[in-house]
């Protein structure tokens, strides 16, 4: 059974060795070991919070295959963006050129740099072992985050984005930073990424404040602007099905598109629904859902339920232990993709 759970002290090596094998471009996985060991400790700190509002806290969760022991996956929720340190990106923006003289009407897109202080919620720095490709289980990892999000709505912020991975080519070189970045900061793509998990003022003093004109750019460059690098397809698709859309912000280094969406809006979050737990059984013949605790000991995975009558649910042995539940302990559950028919307000009467 594989689980997502909250990242725990004793998980740093572990989590380190997997996120060397991150290619370019997965910017906040390309760091040190101390950085990580960092962002580990400011997330249990965000975990053992009783009570915490958005204030850029990290969230880690981390995949773990209980059959072995070992972490195959990560992924974050960024309690907010913005604030101390700021959130660049480049918004895309049309504007007319006209010449009645010589009968010319040109639309003309442009990327403005943006600088956003009080920004939303960010999830972000998913990656999955290649081994756990499909099976659900990379959906299962990003999924997690949002019913994280809808049992602890306060400590985030109404409107959450996710930045993908934009377009990297095998040998490290983003199209869009050859063509614009790197002849203001003259370093490579990769030192770039990384130096903007240490700090972004390089970014103020360095990056132009003025449009730059999408065509004057070569012809590479404009063709990935928006655009995702083809392992980030299926993870691009699932957050389209659960309600993000592309609101015409880019990423400043490699042109990948920021995804938006309300966080109350998400699928996952508005048809998730709590239960009670009234039973735990060897066996339940119910239907398979994504079923989490409602603790900060977050634990989520794949199990079968069965609703009762007055919000009430069976659950399996196995489940229960795996996640941590007990009798009379409420959980939250969802379908794991979308147009899967449930309702928790169904029941049926308990069997014995």
């Amino acid at each position: 059974m594989l689980i997502v759970r909250a990242v725990q002290a004793a998980d740093v090596d572990a989590l380190f060795d997997l996120v060397q094998q991150a290619e370019f471009g997965l910017t906040t996985l390309k760091i040190s070991k101390d950085r990580l060991q960092e962002r580990i400790e400011q997330s249990l700190f965000a975990f053992q919070q009783k009570k915490a509002r958005p204030a850029g806290q990290p969230y880690v969760f981390v995949m773990e295959d209980l059959t072995n022991g070992r972490i195959v996956g990560t992924s974050a929720i960024y309690s907010k963006v913005g604030g101390f340190e700021p959130f660049y990106s480049y918004e895309i923006e049309k504007s007319v050129h006209e010449s009645k003289e010589l009968n010319v009407c040109k639309v003309v897109e442009a990327l403005h740099l943006r600088e956003i202080h009080d920004g939303p919620t960010e999830i972000g720095s998913l990656f999955l072992a290649p081994e756990y490709w499909g099976h659900g289980h990379g959906r299962l990892l990003s999924m997690a985050r949002f019913l994280f999000m809808a049992c602890f709505p306060q400590r985030f912020e109404k409107e959450v984005i996710a930045e993908m991975r934009g377009v990297v080519l095998a040998d490290g070189r983003s199209p869009l930073w050859s063509a614009l970045g790197a002849h203001f900061f003259q370093i490579e793509f990769p030192k770039a990424e990384t130096l903007s998990n240490e700090s972004k003022k390089f970014i103020a003093d360095l990056m132009p404040e003025h449009p730059i004109y999408i065509p004057l750019l070569p012809r590479e460059a404009q063709e990935v602007i928006g655009k995702v690098h083809p392992h980030t397809e299926p993870a691009l698709a699932i957050l389209r099905r659960e309600g993000f859309e592309f609101r015409n912000l880019v990423d400043i280094f490699d042109g990948g598109p920021a995804m938006h969406a309300e966080v109350a809006n998400v699928r996952i979050v508005k048809e998730s629904q709590t239960l009670t737990i009234r039973e735990i059984r060897e066996d339940v013949d119910g239907q398979e859902l994504m079923i989490c605790n409602q603790s900060l000991s977050f634990r989520c995975g794949l199990g079968r339920l069965q609703t009762l009558k007055d919000r009430g649910c069976a659950i399996d042995q196995v489940t229960a232990l795996q996640l941590g539940l007990r009798l009379g302990d409420t959980l939250r559950a969802v379908p794991l993709r979308p147009g899967v028919r449930w309702e928790a307000t169904r029941h049926s009467e308990t069997v014995g």
